[in-house]
């Protein structure tokens, strides 16, 4: 056994390979402990932007749409209904939507929309987040005498205007939030983008 000659290119090549297939194995194993860190495309889902046609949402008229399993209202508004916001001030509680929480910049305005004509918010109510009902037509009802259309949540007795705003002396404390949306076209808003996120 003394007088073996050792084949140090042979060895060599043994070596590397060796080293090859355990590097490749480690690879192998840590590939899916990374990917397990991931979110899962349930989660992805949930928190994923919604892009919506509203080509076929008559003038007066609401559509509810799902985002991150919360009911989002697009309503489209007749120009009647936008002429009775102004009048509605003195009975809301925060009119100016002063509140930087519950919208975007681009909401916060009269209207809380990018377009006058399109409000989309979130259909919660903010006193217990009940769904509230949607009563557009600009006439008395029985809990509002001067009722000039909006939402009206029937559990409490909450009442917002048709830009989401609260009224005064009910029990929800804030405005309607406006989710992050922009105009794809005419057609189509995305939910859950705002407009500089959006190019």
């Amino acid at each position: 056994m003394a007088n073996e000659v050792v084949d140090h290119g042979r060895r060599r090549f043994l070596t590397v390979t060796t080293a090859v297939v355990g590097g490749v194995g480690v690879v192998a194993a840590v590939v899916p402990f990374i990917k397990s860190w991931e979110p899962s495309a349930r989660a992805k889902a949930a928190g994923a932007p919604v892009t919506v046609d509203i080509s076929a949402i008559d003038a007066g008229q609401k559509v509810t749409f799902a985002w991150r399993s919360l009911p989002v209202f697009v309503v489209n508004r007749t120009t009647d209904q936008l002429a009775q916001l102004k009048g509605l001030e003195p009975r809301l509680l925060d009119p100016q939507s002063s509140n930087a929480e519950q919208q975007p910049k681009y909401a916060t305005n009269e209207t809380r929309s990018i377009k006058p004509e399109w409000l989309v918010v979130i259909g919660l109510c903010t006193h217990l987040g009940c769904v509230p009902d949607f009563v557009p037509d600009i006439k008395p009802e029985p809990f509002d005498a001067n009722w000039k259309g909006g939402f009206y949540c029937p559990c409490h007795k909450s009442r917002y205007d048709l830009s989401g705003r609260v009224f005064s002396g009910v029990p929800a404390p804030k405005n309607l939030p406006v989710p992050p949306y922009h105009f794809v076209d005419d057609t189509h808003i995305q939910i859950g983008v705002d407009p500089k996120e959006a190019g």
